[in-house]
């Protein structure tokens, strides 16, 4: 004979009941999340990493996160799924524009062409001055997005009349599975390729891109590695690297320094920065010092002082170098691009137009002298 249960008894059994049942769905949901689930459908298994007991390591950047399944990596675009590393921003840009080439900016690289240009979320630093925090600062899971597979971004490239592809807005290293299937394309059908970046890259990743790049612009955020860990969450060392290896492998490379006022604003730094770009072969490559606004996490702070940015200009053309440009004051005539011999203007821009070039092959119209750069 069953026993019969108290009131008491039955309240008491039916409360542990629904305990386990929850705690067996609970259970069952966080072993889907850790390790059950499929990629989803903007997935591709990541170039670059190695599997350890405590997880995926992650080989694209110095970071180099160990990421647990079920969990994301720093850049929130890496996940372990099923003890494999997968880039999940892999044909799904949040942005895509077409661009002219001197917005990335690069002057020295096919003037007044038209770049077509993508983004994906993510990012593997935490800049606090971020202008594209809403993408960067976040996943792919999270944002609006298209549908655009590598075949089909080249084919827009083409569509639009642009002349290259640019990586940019977020961070191009974060989606490096799909920047790397579209640049291979790219190269193939003769669409030359951008990467606009932090530099945040290690070594064999950047030289499996590298020869299928054309050009870069690499933003070096200070001189000083405190500033690079309590502004950006990175070091300096990794993007020096970057530089280097570019230009040993003969990528046009041209370089932009944002000066913020109270963090990258010392002249004395400013000077070792050129006196190093100088000493490691960059004189003829153009530097951009760019003018600060106020975003993000640093709202308080003023904007650049135009008086600031002409300095660090006058230093760095004291230094050696030979074509420093300033960006974010469309009125000033350090835009535009003079002969390093003669000192004429070779290239008139007014904001991100074109009015007159006086380059014949390479060449500057009034003296012959060759105007380092890729023209055409």
């Amino acid at each position: 004979m069953a026993k019969r249960l108290t009131r008491r008894e039955f309240i008491r059994d039916s409360l542990l009941a629904a305990g386990g049942l929850y705690l067996t769905r609970f259970t069952s949901l966080r072993a889907t999340a850790a390790g059950n689930q499929k990629p989803w459908k903007w997935s591709r298994e990541a170039m670059f990493y190695t599997l350890t007991p405590r997880g995926a390591r992650c080989e694209i950047c110095p970071n180099e996160c160990t990421i647990r399944p079920g969990e994301s990596g720093d850049c929130r675009n890496r996940e372990n799924t099923n003890g494999k590393l997968y880039s999940i921003a892999y044909g799904n840009p949040c942005s895509v524009h077409v661009d002219p080439i001197e917005k990335k900016p690069l002057y020295h690289f096919l003037p007044g062409s038209q770049s077509f240009s993508i983004a994906t979320a993510g990012c593997n630093f935490a800049c606090m001055n971020c202008q594209n925090w809403e993408i960067s600062q976040t996943s792919p899971r999270k944002t609006r997005n298209i549908e655009l597979f590598p075949e089909q971004v080249v084919e827009q490239c083409l569509s639009s009349g642009s002349q290259s592809i640019a990586y940019t807005y977020s961070e191009p290293t974060s989606f490096y599975e799909y920047m790397f299937d579209t640049a291979v394309i790219a190269h193939r059908r003769g669409v030359r390729n951008v990467l606009v970046s932090n530099g945040y890259i290690n070594d064999r990743p950047l030289r499996t891109l590298a020869p299928y790049l054309d050009a870069a612009n690499i933003d070096l955020k200070s001189f000083s590695n405190d500033i690079y860990l309590k502004l950006s969450a990175g070091t300096l060392q990794p993007v020096l690297n970057t530089l280097k290896t570019l230009n040993e492998i003969g990528v046009w490379l041209e370089i932009t320094n944002l000066v913020i006022p109270s963090w990258t604003d010392d002249m004395d730094m400013i000077r070792r920065m050129c006196g190093w770009l100088v000493e490691n072969g960059f004189s003829e490559n153009p530097l951009h010092f760019s003018r600060f606004f106020p975003l993000y996490k640093l709202t308080q702070l003023p904007q650049t002082p135009v008086s600031t940015l002409i300095r660090a200009r006058d230093i760095a053309l004291k230094a050696g170098l030979k074509h420093v440009y300033i960006g974010n004051v469309p009125s000033m005539d350090a835009s535009n691009t003079t002969c390093p011999n003669c000192g004429k203007v070779v290239l008139e821009r007014r904001g991100f137009s074109i009015y007159s070039i006086n380059l014949k092959n390479g060449k500057c119209a009034y003296c012959g002298s060759m105007v380092k750069g890729v023209w055409e």
